[in-house]
């Protein structure tokens, strides 16, 4: 069957982020893969001054409506950074005329790390991106993330069992119905993914080796990997480990180069995620 994603986000024309890693990665997955940009950037935000940014938020429904003429749809939607409050209420608009019946709404809540907010965004952003979580399917926010969704404290390493419980319970009562929530810190030397799945009620945490390395755009190489790997036809749970060690060897391929500070090299880890998605 021939699986078609659109994903939205912005086009940052240098550094290997959002729409310049979704797209290789749903297509090295066998994803048909239509894009609608967000803005675009002459890099992204991290590290990067004085960079451009055309806010394309006036394009996004005369594209729909150009769809919805031609019949255009999709099996599934997958968001990623999103530049203001009006592009969510777009989005939500994307979900009701742009999926198939059984489409997946996948968002991946791209505002914010390490304990604070990404530049340019603020509390307001924040309560909107909460309206979009409960029209969700499936929501892949990090731990910064998933804390600012459901205004709970920050906690960025040795985060209790109760804490991780807690959120994903606060997640679920804003109406996320499968959460994967990235980057728990609560074992020595391992990073770990929590996944809950509405159908089940089942919570299990995986986790990989932590490797010292902080990196641009691995967030959205996970939900890239994630997405492709369910259109592919693994399980929810599947998919999640599959992006995990897809971005764990990303990262791994990456670490010796100092030169390479703005993303990860994941096109040289492609081969690690097709091989595990043929498992």
């Amino acid at each position: 069957m021939n699986r078609k994603v659109l994903t939205v986000q912005d086009i940052s024309c240098f550094g290997q982020c959002s729409t310049t890693v979704a797209l290789p990665i749903l297509s090295a997955c066998g994803v048909e893969t239509a894009i609608m940009p967000s803005a675009i950037l002459s890099t992204h935000t991290g590290g990067f001054s004085g960079f451009t940014f055309r806010d394309l938020t006036e394009d996004l429904p005369k594209i729909m409506e150009h769809w919805k003429k031609e019949g255009i749809n999709f099996d599934a939607i997958y968001t990623g950074y999103l530049g203001s409050k009006r592009q969510i209420e777009i989005v939500i608009d994307l979900f009701s005329n742009l999926l198939k019946e059984d489409g997946m709404r996948i968002v991946d809540p791209a505002m914010a790390d390490n304990g604070k907010l990404y530049t340019g965004f603020d509390e307001d952003f924040v309560k909107e991106m909460r309206n979009l979580v409960g029209a969700s399917d499936i929501v892949l926010p990090n731990m910064t993330e998933a804390a600012l969704l459901t205004d709970s404290e920050i906690v960025l390493d040795n985060q209790s069992g109760e804490y991780i419980m807690s959120i994903i319970h606060k997640l679920r009562d804003l109406g996320a119905k499968n959460i994967i929530l990235k980057g728990i810190r609560n074992i020595e030397g391992k990073l770990g993914i929590a996944v809950f799945e509405g159908d089940t009620e089942n919570i299990e945490i995986f986790y990989i080796d932590r490797i010292e390395k902080d990196a641009h755009g691995t967030g959205d190489c996970y939900a890239a990997a994630f997405t492709g790997g369910l259109m592919h036809g693994k399980s929810f749970r599947e998919a999640a480990k599959v992006a995990a060690e897809f971005v764990s060897e990303a990262i791994t391929k990456t670490i010796d180069d100092d030169d390479h500070w703005y993303g990860v090299k994941f096109e040289k880890a492609l081969p690690v995620l097709v091989r595990e998605l043929n498992k």
